[in-house]
């Protein structure tokens, strides 16, 4: 661990997106306290620029508080990020695994299931799941793994095909173990370094998702999210712009700090890569 954290913190961005991301993590986590009241209470007269009247950010059209919205708005979408990233590798890495150690039909099968979703584009099937299961935290979710898995099953998938002929996994088979044994006991393990740095960048796309299905106003009616408030403050842009200003740049923040933690993550867990970045750069 030692070794790892050394190498994480020779990446000075990884470092950089590691603290903002622990700073949203806290901002989540203290909302109730920060902001104990609900998001959608009115505490304002409406479009009250950032700074007057203890609005930090300013209210929106209703005179709601935006950063109190924003504080509560980080709880829904790092869930949402978190919730559907778990089930989005639960599939994945399930089918990639049966895929890459079974080879031969199952292979075929599982790749050409795989490719079906992949030649849908991934926001209109979001879109589309959404809309047809009703705008929910629960279709959301679903949305967004179902749409999330196909790349997970494809990288555990060419792992799989790697490691599975190794010498240690044949010593595996000669000494009598199961296929469930080997596969979650010695080729899984080995297997998980790109499948971390993978999730880092799926929860970071999860947010994006479910941003821009709130904005479009697909997310959930009963939940504030960041999406909602840059969609609600879309029509009154020039009037008041912070209410889609702010919203924004906590996404902005929060995806370019998962984007550097996955960099970092990767190069802490592949030091050669690392290295021959350095040297190409």
């Amino acid at each position: 661990m030692r070794d790892f954290a050394r190498r994480y913190a020779r990446n000075k961005g990884a470092v950089v997106g590691l603290l903002i991301l622990l700073l949203v993590l806290a901002m989540a986590l203290g909302a109730p306290l920060i902001f104990p009241d609900s998001p959608w209470d009115m505490v304002a007269a409406p479009f009250m620029p950032p700074g007057e009247m203890d609005m930090l950010l300013g209210s929106d059209s209703l005179g709601r508080d935006v950063a109190a919205g924003i504080a509560h708005g980080a709880r829904i979408s790092l869930m949402v990020g978190a919730v559907s990233t778990v089930v989005a590798l639960a599939v994945g890495v399930s089918l990639g695994a049966v895929a890459g150690y079974l080879g031969g039909l199952a292979d075929d099968l599982v790749m050409r299931f795989t490719e079906f979703f992949q030649t849908i584009p991934s926001f209109v099937l979001a879109i589309l799941l959404v809309a047809i299961f009703t705008p929910t935290i629960g279709s959301v979710v679903f949305a967004i793994a179902v749409v999330s898995w196909p790349p997970v099953a494809r990288v555990v998938r060419a792992e799989f095909l790697s490691l599975r002929s190794r010498e240690f996994v044949q010593a595996a088979e000669v000494l009598g173990k199961s296929r469930i044994s080997i596969v979650l006991g010695d080729i899984l393990p080995n297997a998980l370094s790109p499948i971390i740095v993978l999730s880092s960048l799926m929860v970071a796309n999860a947010i994006l998702l479910e941003s821009a299905l709130s904005f479009l106003g697909l997310g959930d009616p009963n939940l504030m999210t960041w999406g909602f408030l840059i969609g609600s403050g879309r029509s009154v842009i020039r009037l008041a712009w912070w209410m889609s200003v702010f919203p924004g740049v906590a996404i902005f923040l929060t995806v370019l700090a998962l984007n550097l933690v996955g960099e970092g993550l990767s190069d802490a867990m592949n030091p050669r890569l690392a290295r021959k970045r350095g040297a190409a750069a």
